[in-house]
């Protein structure tokens, strides 16, 4: 799992020559062993979490630091331990339960999953790829990663972390370029091990290195389990064209504002006025421009009277 995310996924890849199974990649043993002794015990590893428990898991982690969505995984797990119990609450549920985690979409887009999840597979977290990918809000990497790490299924699964270890080792490139490339996707594909349990070992365990050790800003690499097969490291650590992007500034934007209405509303037990609202952030054409675009987002519901709450019903398509 990853610190935080921005991700994609590639297909599964293909045998070898003449139908023959292609042979281990050198990469392969050194990080799946290395992940074996220091893979993190986090939740939604253990056996326990189930599909459902994977699912929220990898919504969370999208551009959220593990430290912030363990909390609020398990609280989150506690009260609505299956999808029918998501999917039997209002969204507006999800997105105060979301908290502070950001990016509160990701709470609507969880319950319409644990929705669908209800209505067509009988609250059952779908195995097959093509339905996990169907259900709203599922992306492909979602739907690989879910795959790759519920089910034991061989997908590529590549995150940011997964891309920059690629880059590095095989690449010989200290960052990945900003949107995934085709080049990209084809090297998942010649790197995932054809056993189905291997290559989910090493979705994992590429992806645990990449948050671990191979960091985008201090790379550890005496402690990186495949340093002697590095590219970059054995051309010398070339230097990136640029440094690796930075996070979005917060302070004073946007969604700076959205995150004070939405604490307004998540801690009210009622509609809530716009006098009330009025009072989070002074400049009121950005505030007014914050909170047209959680309406817009089916954050937030107005009502008659100036009124204002979170969702009680899903948003239309």
């Amino acid at each position: 799992m990853t610190a935080s995310r921005t991700t994609t996924t590639a297909p599964a890849g293909s045998p070898g020559a003449a139908g023959a199974p292609a042979a281990p990649h050198p990469l392969h043993a050194p990080v799946i062993d290395w992940f074996d002794e220091h893979a993190r015990d986090l939740p939604w590893r253990r056996p326990e979490a189930g599909p459902w428990g994977v699912m929220v898991s990898e919504f969370m982690l999208q551009q959220t630091p593990v430290s912030r969505v363990l909390p609020v995984y398990g609280q989150w797990l506690a009260r609505w331990p299956r999808p029918a119990d998501l999917a039997a609450e209002a969204p507006g549920e999800a997105v105060r339960a979301w908290g502070r985690l950001g990016y509160p979409r990701r709470a609507l887009r969880l319950h319409g999953a644990a929705v669908a999840i209800t209505e067509r597979h009988g609250g059952d977290v779908p195995r097959d790829h093509a339905q996990l990918l169907a259900l709203p809000g599922i992306g492909e990497y979602t739907a690989a990663a879910v795959a790759s790490f519920a089910y034991g299924q061989r997908h590529a699964v590549l995150d940011t972390n997964v891309r920059r270890v690629f880059a590095r080792a095989r690449t010989g490139v200290e960052y990945p370029p900003n949107a995934t490339t085709a080049a990209e996707r084809r090297l998942a594909r010649e790197l995932l091990p054809q056993d189905e349990a291997t290559a989910a070992r090493w979705a994992a365990a590429s992806m645990e290195l990449g948050a671990l050790v191979c960091t985008a800003r201090n790379p550890d690499c005496a402690r990186c389990p495949v340093a002697g097969q590095c590219a970059w490291r054995l051309a010398g650590k070339p230097a990136h064209d640029g440094p690796p992007r930075r996070g979005q500034t917060y302070a004073g934007t946007d969604r700076q504002v959205r995150g004070k209405l939405l604490a307004v509303l998540r801690d009210a037990v009622g509609p809530v006025p716009q006098a009330v609202l009025d009072t989070v952030w002074n400049e009121p054409v950005q505030r007014a421009r914050a909170l047209d675009g959680l309406v817009a987002d089916g954050l937030v519901e107005p009502l008659s009277g100036g009124m204002y709450r979170l969702p009680q019903h899903p948003a239309s398509d």
